[in-house]
């Protein structure tokens, strides 16, 4: 299996769009409101490029087996690193795998202490993330949604159940 980390730009927006508008995919993500369009795509990989000039890190496209599965990695939010996973539901296997990457590289390449993830709550199903060693921390409000911050430290990278 071919794995490749690409940048958002050098996807087709149509791949890009389709995703956005998958309704399993809406279903996580409730700020994702109405018709994903080409230029709400446009502004997407817009703001997903500046992080990268910005801050030196942000999200990439996860292409495997030369088609697009989805976006993620480490965005900057309000001081925070937030990991973000959005994969098509063809390749909902293949997070794991991705996460692995992600997080080598937000640990060890950027050198962050911590990572969050924000869930709403309707995720219910989370004894995976706990497994990878997330806490849950706080619950706060995002665009009028709930969510529940989880967290991942390095130091607890020992402590993880495999």
């Amino acid at each position: 299996m071919n794995i490749e980390f690409k940048k958002l730009g050098d996807i087709e927006k149509s791949k890009i769009i389709d995703l956005m508008n998958n309704s399993l995919v809406r279903k996580q993500m409730p700020l994702l409101r109405g018709n994903f369009k080409e230029i709400d795509c446009d502004k997407f990989i817009t703001s997903k490029e500046q992080m990268w000039k910005k801050h030196g890190y942000g999200s990439w496209a996860f292409v495997v087996n030369n088609e697009f599965a989805g976006w993620g990695g480490i965005q900057p939010d309000n001081g925070e690193a937030d990991l973000a996973l959005v994969l098509h539901p063809t390749y909902w296997g293949m997070g794991k795998v991705l996460y692995k990457e992600i997080i080598n590289r937000a640990f060890n390449e950027l050198g962050l202490n911590s990572v969050q993830v924000l869930f709403p709550p309707t995720r219910t199903r989370i004894k995976g993330l706990l497994r990878l060693g997330f806490k849950r921390e706080i619950e706060l409000e995002i665009g009028n949604e709930r969510f529940i911050r989880y967290r991942l430290r390095k130091t607890d990278m020992n402590s993880i159940k495999k």
